[in-house]
């Protein structure tokens, strides 16, 4: 395990340096001696133990520092690599300065969740991965670190009660619809309400948020930070139902042809989990990681003694695959009071598409990572409950579709691990229900909506976007089907 530097250090660091350099007039040559500022965090002997936040967020002087190693690049790639093109630079530029409340109003021109976006986001795929800084590098992990800086500046404005209400235009008499409160549907909705319309949510969960609240756990992102972000809405005069699920409470043609609503935007999420369709996965002990997840984020069942619901207690799990969701159940597995964990995923550790970050905080908190191995049957007891699954070493060909190196098994390579649960997380299909209930609506052989550029259904002044559309996508690229959405029936509404 890596040694782990504690935030007091980190941050003595930044307060030892910060004196060194003055913003206005750094050189680009110079702003590239400026060291990366990482990012304090819990000890990983403490935090596998609680649900707490894992990164604790910069200090003032590492915020500015970081801010500082910005090149103010006049073609701006890092815009490019944003799905909802905030104006990175400015932004940064305004952070380096010390003006926090300037620099979140830039990035409130194109984002309301940016202190979701700033904790949870695949930067490094994104905006960092076109940084000029990081190229001259290269390597992306030492890009400007775009997230973490968005991340301060959002919490400063909320710690310190700066948070303004967006402006909404003029009443337009028109009313929109928005299936789903999570990233998708909750950046429409802004968009929207922003444009004077009528807008109301329909959740079919009695929380709102969405994957922000059900699948991302506690220690990545506090859901007291999400009721804030929605808060926000709702004093913009955002309407949000819960207990309803459009389809079911609802037909979704309802509520255009009886509840007179001139618009609808889909963004109902992917949430019918996959399973690998081996022998066992029927036997008690295997959850998926939505079920699992679910849980313990939305019903909080990690707090064993006020808890409504329960969670399977075990002591060596297996999380099949290599996203964030695969970490975030491995991770929360240990925390719930597992003794082994295992993630299992059949290439190496360079195509695992989970972020490097997610990664590396779960070897530091004692996850073990078999890699080039697939798991080909799940054995159990006599009473029907998990024992141990055999698994399968593999070792990797020519590239797929994916541009990935495809994992070829080897014959005679099986091998058993003793288990008591394991968690298939291997992404999700969409949920067939409106589908079912909406002959009209066109998809596509995986059940996602299929729209057009613009994000329009096969049906009038239906739109749709976001993981349902996609698939399994990240938060931020969900955020920007909303705004694209948003954009398109703002248009016709005119």
């Amino acid at each position: 395990m890596e040694q782990h530097i504690s935030a007091e250090e980190i941050a003595a660091q930044a307060a030892t340096i910060i004196n060194q350099y003055n913003h206005e007039s750094l050189t680009p040559k110079e702003r590239r001696t400026i060291p990366l500022q990482e990012m304090p965090a819990q000890d990983p002997q403490v935090r596998r133990n609680n649900m707490e936040e894992v990164a604790l967020g910069y200090t003032e002087n590492q915020v500015k520092l970081e801010a500082m190693r910005c090149l103010q690049c006049k073609n701006a790639p890092c815009i490019k690599g944003c799905p909802v093109a905030i104006d990175i630079p400015a932004f940064i530029n305004a952070a380096a300065l010390g003006n926090f409340k300037e620099s979140i109003n830039i990035i409130k021109e194109s984002s309301s969740l940016p202190a979701i976006c700033g904790r949870v986001c695949p930067q490094e795929s994104q905006c960092m991965l076109t940084c000029t800084v990081g190229k001259a590098e290269k390597d992306v992990m030492k890009s400007v670190q775009i997230g973490r800086i968005e991340r301060y500046v959002a919490d400063w404005e909320r710690e310190n009660n700066q948070i303004n209400i967006p402006e909404v235009a003029a009443d337009t008499g028109k009313k929109v619809a928005i299936v789903g409160s999570g990233p998708s549907g909750l950046t429409a909705a802004f968009d929207l309400r922003k444009a004077g319309h009528d807008v109301t949510i329909y959740e079919a969960f009695h929380k709102n948020g969405g994957v922000t609240v059900y699948g991302i756990p506690e220690f990545r992102l506090p859901k007291t930070i999400v009721e804030v972000e929605i808060e926000t809405l709702v004093k913009m005069g955002v309407k949000i139902i819960t207990n309803f699920m459009v389809g079911k409470t609802r037909k979704l043609k309802d509520l255009i042809e009886k509840d007179g609503f001139d618009a609808i935007y889909i963004a109902a999420g992917a949430g019918l989990p996959k399973f690998m369709g081996i022998e066992g996965e029927n036997l008690v002990g295997v959850f998926s990681a939505n079920e699992y997840l679910t849980r313990s984020n939305l019903m909080k069942a990690y707090d064993f003694e006020k808890a409504r619901t329960p969670i399977y207690k075990s002591k060596k799990v297996a999380v099949f695959g290599g996203g964030n969701v695969a970490m975030d159940a491995a991770r929360t597995a240990k925390r719930i009071g597992a003794e082994e964990v295992h993630v299992i995923y059949r290439r190496t550790e360079k195509e695992m598409p989970a972020r490097v970050e997610e990664v590396h905080h779960a070897k530091e908190e004692g996850i073990i990572f078999d890699f080039l191995t697939s798991p080909v049957k799940i054995l159990g007891d006599e009473k029907g409950r998990v024992t141990s699954i055999e698994c399968l070493k593999f070792e990797l060909g020519e590239p797929d579709d994916s541009g990935r190196r495809r994992p070829v098994p080897i014959k005679g390579s099986e091998f058993i691990i003793e288990i008591d649960a394991c968690i298939p997380s291997l992404g999700n299909n969409a949920n067939p229900v409106l589908k079912n209930t909406t002959a009209e609506l066109e998809v596509n052989k995986w059940g996602n909506i299929v729209v057009d550029e613009k994000g329009k259904t096969s049906m009038d002044r239906i739109y749709a976007g976001g993981d349902i559309v996609l698939g399994a996508a990240t938060v931020i690229l969900a955020m920007g089907e909303g705004r694209n959405a948003a954009a398109s029936i703002n248009e016709i509404l005119k």
